[in-house]
């Protein structure tokens, strides 16, 4: 694989599994150090197991325990990460949860949850990370300062009924990302998103685990599969190389045209 992150140090949050891993792999086989970061330590032996495929495979990457709802868990992961391999060029916004509900049955707790982790963490990580590349200036190898990644959704633009919480995360997930790029810009740096669609990922599992219920799903999606991390992670890729150096601000749709109203397929 063409090294396009060569001697680049990329964060991925949320990457003991799914879309967050693929990335991870992918990053780290394109000559990036990856730190796999995730959130508790219930998921160590995933994020290990990653390491280790990748480390086997000739990549170079570590796992780092960080709650991104947690400020100074966050502020201490950029600081030992910056002082293990001396920057930090990319970030992965890529840790989500959902906790579903009506809204009149959505506790206050699940909508902080979600919101925390979805939208706070997002925010909190690209903070850091923009510190880290102002800091560190120029330093030949990318032709921006800095390159930020949020994963979003298809639901920052399809409402979700049921998903008030995960939906309004992702809308500002958008509106997070636009202004970040608006503000950065000048300053050589890119903050980018991707709103996947379905893909096959733990955290949908039962959208897709029986027949009847991936027949169900493939009926908003006009491509007819489902997506996968690797569709993901290759999106990621480009937006972190120099292929994508003039893409800033913008929302990457990978959803296999899930947001083409499919209810019009047959003219309506």
């Amino acid at each position: 694989m063409e090294k396009k992150l060569d001697k680049q140090v990329a964060i991925i949050t949320g990457a003991s599994s799914g879309i967050g891993a693929e990335c991870a792999k992918q990053f780290a086989y394109s000559g990036a150090t990856v730190v796999i970061n995730y959130p508790r330590a219930s998921s160590k032996d995933k994020t290990d197991a990653i390491v280790n495929e990748i480390t086997s495979n000739g990549g170079v990457a570590i796992s780092y325990q960080c709650d991104v709802s947690k400020e100074d868990e966050v502020i201490k992961m950029f600081a030992d990460v910056t002082a293990q391999f001396g920057t930090v060029d990319i970030l992965v916004n890529n840790a989500g949860l959902q906790k579903d509900a009506k809204l009149t049955e959505m506790s206050l707790d699940d909508w902080n949850m979600v919101i925390s982790i979805n939208l706070t963490g997002q925010f909190l990580c690209a903070r850091e990370a923009i510190k880290e590349f102002l800091r560190r200036g120029d330093n030949g190898k990318s032709k921006s300062i800095g390159k930020i990644i949020c994963m979003s959704s298809v639901h920052e633009k399809i409402p979700w009924a049921g998903h008030a919480n995960y939906a309004a995360s992702k809308g500002g997930i958008m509106m997070l990302m636009k202004t970040m790029a608006q503000e950065f810009a000048s300053k050589k740096i890119r903050v980018n998103s991707i709103a996947p669609g379905a893909i096959e990922t733990p955290i949908n599992h039962n959208a897709w685990d029986t027949k009847t219920h991936l027949e169900d799903l493939l009926k908003l999606i006009p491509q007819k599969r489902v997506g996968m991390p690797d569709d993901i992670a290759k999106a990621a890729l480009w937006l972190a190389s120099d292929d994508s150096d003039y893409v800033n601000g913008a929302t990457l749709f990978v959803d296999g045209g899930m947001t083409l109203y499919p209810g019009f397929e047959d003219n309506g």
